[in-house]
């Protein structure tokens, strides 16, 4: 095999690979720059899935609910620039939703639609289900609504994940 052979057939794999990670990258909401127009951030991520307007400007929510664990909220200013990118599926900001004030309307503003919505016994509402990583754990945040859309209370559970099956490595 001749020296330019062997080099195109290590250039191509290199460049595939490459070319992937670029592709990668341009998914990953925290690889913006401040400044960044909204349009080029449709670009890149796609349409959010969902869009708030703020006293100062807007939010683009990317949620990776139901089966992801992030959603990264984009505040742009007045003009449509990026100002910041905050991934809110922490224990923190679910511990930041205050009990009996706030609302259905300000859950979804924060956190966006739930990865399960349900009902139990013991309670007279919704429960929203969020999955998020607490460290390296799989949890979930249940947040409790009544029928009046007030937060009720705010519970964690582990994720109770399938065991891999037996002739997974």
């Amino acid at each position: 095999m001749s020296l330019p052979t062997v080099a195109r057939l290590v250039r191509a794999p290199l460049a595939a690979g490459g070319l992937t990670l670029l592709v990668a990258c341009a998914g990953m909401p925290e690889r913006l720059s401040p400044g960044t127009a909204r349009a080029e951030i449709e670009q890149r991520l796609g349409r959010p899935t969902a869009v708030h307007a703020l006293p100062d400007g807007t939010q683009l929510q990317y949620s990776r609910q139901p089966a992801g664990q992030q959603v990264y909220n984009l505040r742009l200013d007045a003009e449509g620039r990026l100002q910041q990118v905050e991934q809110v599926m922490d224990r923190a900001a679910f511990d930041a939703v205050s009990v009996d004030r706030w609302t259905r309307e300000q859950v979804l503003a924060r956190f966006g639609q739930p990865a399960l919505v349900e009902r139990v016994a013991r309670f007279d509402g919704d429960v929203w289900t969020y999955r998020f990583l607490e460290t390296t754990i799989p949890r979930q945040a249940h947040v409790h609504i009544d029928p009046a859309g007030t937060v009720r209370r705010v519970m964690y559970t582990d994720e109770q994940l399938p065991d891999p099956p037996d002739w997974a490595p």
